[in-house]
């Protein structure tokens, strides 16, 4: 639309998302104080998380260390939590614990270890997700299915993590409900060794319903939000 501002177009966006919310909430018989939403804003600029901060989101993700980094400095001033929801390789743990409350892709002991050593040395304590592969192909990140447990007692006996809960991304190719219902039973299991770990966090723009109907507390939600990204250019 032209002649439509900025603000406008990511008000409308929210709009739409909390209607989607909230009608998928009362489907599933839940209450949508339940379910949290996180604005992926990768890619996009510093100035449209302001934008998304003065419409009331608190809840900020990002998915590569640096650019994470640099726009958590830029809105230091702003009554944000920061999420880091992508692969996340050992050198870049420090720029990571620098600004994120959570992170959602921890899958592996070493990545624990990394994460353990950064928050002690700059004396926070960070909240972590296990991410499980569910189609078992960690190539893509995410712990096995079969190791998840594993990596959440790690994380739970690591000093400065909180264990909080497992993220996934619904497999390509795959029913989002079928994929999410197995989330939803392997964080049965984390859950009953670790009663505080409660956060389910699943659906993105386009599964979000799904993800709700079996149980997601948090949801990723970017393109829905904020429109199509430009293909990103190192």
């Amino acid at each position: 639309m032209s002649g439509t501002t900025r603000r406008e177009e990511i008000a409308a966006g929210l709009e739409a998302v909390e209607a989607r919310i909230a009608a998928a909430c009362r489907a599933a018989g839940r209450d949508r104080a339940e379910v949290s939403l996180v604005a992926v804003t990768k890619t996009y600029p510093a100035s449209d998380v302001r934008i998304l901060a003065g419409l009331g989101v608190r809840d900020v993700a990002e998915n590569r260390a640096q650019e994470a980094a640099g726009k958590a400095e830029e809105c230091a001033d702003l009554p944000l939590t920061w999420h880091f929801v992508g692969q996340l390789q050992t050198n870049k743990v420090r720029l990571v614990v620098g600004h994120a409350a959570v992170v959602h892709s921890v899958d592996r002991p070493r990545l624990v270890g990394a994460l353990s050593t950064e928050a002690v040395r700059a004396g926070r304590e960070v909240g972590c997700l296990v991410q499980v592969a569910l189609d078992d192909d960690p190539t893509r990140g995410g712990a096995r299915p079969a190791d998840v447990l594993a990596v959440a007692d790690a994380v739970a006996a690591a000093e400065g993590l909180a264990l909080r809960g497992v993220m996934a991304v619904a497999p390509l190719g795959e029913e989002p409900a079928k994929a999410f219902a197995r989330l939803r039973e392997i964080a049965g299991a984390v859950r009953a060794g670790h009663p505080a770990a409660t956060v389910i966090s699943a659906g993105m723009s386009g599964d979000l319903d799904e993800a709700i109907a079996n149980g997601a507390t948090h949801l990723r939600i970017g393109t829905a939000l904020l429109g199509r990204r430009k293909p990103f250019v190192r």
